[in-house]
């Protein structure tokens, strides 16, 4: 499991709980519109589950909110982010994807993240998009491929991409061992 102490830091639960009071949204109409059980999402406001990247995803779509509203923080006093203090979303011990906060916070005009996808995974079940436009680089891994609004895109190491505002996409991870990708997102979305 991954190391619960930082997510706990983060008020991740409470932080979704806050977000979708405000709206006005019971927990079972939220839990509805997410595709979850209202019993899932009330673990997860309360801390007691830690959510799947997909979750998350969905929460965060079903609140009409960018994902990281829900990792938002003070901004940080050290502008150098060590790789040991980055802010992880997914699990580092279980088959998910992860993805890793590259820069100290959330709150400039750009993010940028470094996605790890497992051997044989994809990076999200379903096509994402954002408002945003993202330029991503293929930073380690035998091969990646982009599906990019339909078309695929194949990528070794030392490869680089714009996806334009909008467009619907998902990474495949087809090899046997882990990828690392690169991107900034600008406006942040994640």
């Amino acid at each position: 499991m991954e190391d619960t102490s930082r997510l706990e830091d983060l008020n991740l639960g409470k932080k979704i709980q806050s977000i979708r009071a405000g709206q006005g949204l019971s927990l079972r109409k939220a839990a509805g519109m997410a595709g979850i059980t209202p019993s899932m999402l009330s673990q997860i406001e309360s801390g007691q589950v830690n959510p799947s990247i997909n979750t998350l995803w969905a929460i965060a779509q079903a609140l009409e909110t960018p994902l990281y509203a829900f990792f938002r923080e003070q901004p940080a006093n050290d502008p150098v982010v060590h790789p040991m203090e980055r802010r992880t979303i997914g699990s580092k011990s279980e088959p998910d994807v992860r993805y890793e906060l590259l820069t100290p916070d959330t709150r400039g005009d750009i993010e940028f993240c470094m996605m790890i996808i497992p051997p044989r995974q994809s990076s999200y079940r379903d096509y994402r998009s954002h408002e945003g436009e993202e330029v991503a680089f293929m930073l380690s891994g035998e091969a990646v491929e982009l599906e990019l609004e339909g078309n695929l895109y194949a990528m070794a190491p030392g490869d680089s991409v714009r996806i334009p505002p909008r467009a619907r996409h998902a990474w495949h991870n087809r090899t046997g061992g882990a990828v690392q990708v690169i991107f900034a997102i600008t406006p942040p979305s994640f």
